[in-house]
């Protein structure tokens, strides 16, 4: 059995390279070629009409030299060379050394004026440069605004502002209509960070107080089994809402800007953390291994150590439950002026595309549930708000053979006393 030729053949792949964009030229560089064409053709128009007016002058006077009036002939007489010439021959000779003269003066023209357009011209355009910079240094202005916003991590830097002064052109008003988005854009993430710790202070009385209530029905004396079971439950339930209430105050508090700044070593903030969840490590079966060198910093020390605890705690909670696991802290200077808090674990496999949404606030890895979980799932988003309110960052990464590698990087102070 036979088949057709080319019949269930696919047909060949092609790879389709994508373009690389070639540079468009900057709009200085546009407006000034503009100008200079503008210039130069302008130029030109101008050397065309003074050379046909030149050339039709010398034409007219050439021949009113040599026509008598009406009605009379006018007799020319020239000697050259020794030879005297009339009449016609004269006027002949006449003519050819006008035609002569006229020539070498229109190309004296079209040479020198298009010599003379030509530097001109280069100045012109050299002068466009100029002028067009000036003109576009106020939309410059507007452009490092908005790309130092943009850098911003977040809304951090929404306090930036154009205040372009000048005369009330168009650019001035696109500056000042730029600052009021901006200005409201502060405005509404400032009132949504208010919201968040009113909210969040005001629940904590009710949590505080539902907390007393149920430990007083189940410390009662007739209070039975399924009265105790069920207030365990109710307070299982109430804490992890008061942990949640407790990260979205501190979330709130990260995401502002840290106005009193203190000297800190995060090597001290390292130990003292390790030692806080000593605890905790053996009950959970995790060795805590503690690699502390001098990294010292500004900002708020509480915060700081908040940002370490987190880290470590994650490390300590999402990992091995056979004994085995371990969580390594380590703090270090770099070099660019960074130190670094390195806080690796043993643990489940993290997908590397699923690494970046940790940080998302309420986001938990792993089947933890919602009702009964330990975590609000804040305890990276605060980490990351921490950092960046320091000037900070935080970058993390899948360990081969299970758990993460986070390293929060803030900028190096100036070392204490101890």
């Amino acid at each position: 059995m036979t088949s057709r030729p080319g019949r269930g053949l696919r047909p060949p792949l092609r790879l389709r390279l994508p373009l690389r964009s070639r540079p468009r030229p900057t709009l200085r560089l546009r407006l000034t070629l503009v100008y200079g064409a503008v210039f130069m053709l302008a130029g030109l128009t101008l050397l065309g009409v003074t050379y046909l007016l030149f050339n039709q002058q010398l034409t007219e006077q050439s021949e009113s030299r040599f026509e008598g009036a009406p009605g009379r002939r006018k007799e020319v007489f020239i000697v050259k060379d020794g030879v005297t010439l009339q009449g016609e021959d004269a006027i002949r000779l006449l003519r050819q050394e006008a035609e002569v003269l006229r020539d070498a003066a229109v190309t004296s023209l079209l040479t020198q004026g298009t010599l003379a357009l030509v530097v001109v011209g280069g100045a012109a355009v050299g002068l466009g440069w100029v002028v067009a910079g000036r003109m576009l240094g106020p939309l410059h202005k507007v452009t490092d605004t908005a790309r130092k916003i943009a850098a911003a991590p977040a809304e951090r830097g929404l306090h930036e502002r154009i205040a372009l002064s000048g005369p009330e052109d168009e650019v001035k008003q696109l500056a000042d209509t730029f600052d009021t988005m901006v200005e409201r854009l502060d405005h509404s993430f400032d009132g949504q960070r208010r919201f968040v710790a009113n909210a969040s202070h005001e629940l904590r009385t009710p949590l505080t107080l539902n907390r007393a209530l149920v430990e007083l029905a189940m410390h009662r004396r007739t209070a039975s089994p399924d009265v105790k079971e069920l207030g365990e439950s109710l307070l299982e339930i109430n804490a992890r809402h008061e942990r949640l209430i407790s990260g979205l105050l501190l979330l709130a508090r990260s995401e502002q800007e840290i106005a009193e700044r203190s000297p800190v070593d995060l090597a001290d903030v390292v130990a003292h953390v390790t030692r806080q969840v000593a605890a905790d490590a053996r009950q959970a079966k995790i060795t805590v291994y503690e690699v502390t060198g001098p990294a010292p910093t500004t900002g708020d020390a509480l915060l700081l150590e908040r940002l370490v605890h987190n880290l470590v705690e994650n490390g300590i909670r999402y990992n091995l439950d056979d004994g085995t696991g371990w969580v390594r802290v380590a703090s270090r200077t770099v070099s660019g002026g960074k130190v670094e808090v390195e806080v690796s674990n043993t643990g489940p496999s993290v997908p590397p595309y699923e690494v970046p949404q940790l940080f998302k606030p309420f986001h938990r890895h792993a089947a933890d549930r919602v009702v009964t979980a330990r975590s609000a799932g804040l305890g990276l988003s605060i980490v990351r708000s921490v950092a960046v309110a320091h000037g900070g960052d935080v970058r993390a990464r899948a360990r081969e053979g299970g758990g993460l590698i986070v390293v929060a990087s803030l900028p190096r102070g100036t070392a204490y006393p101890p």
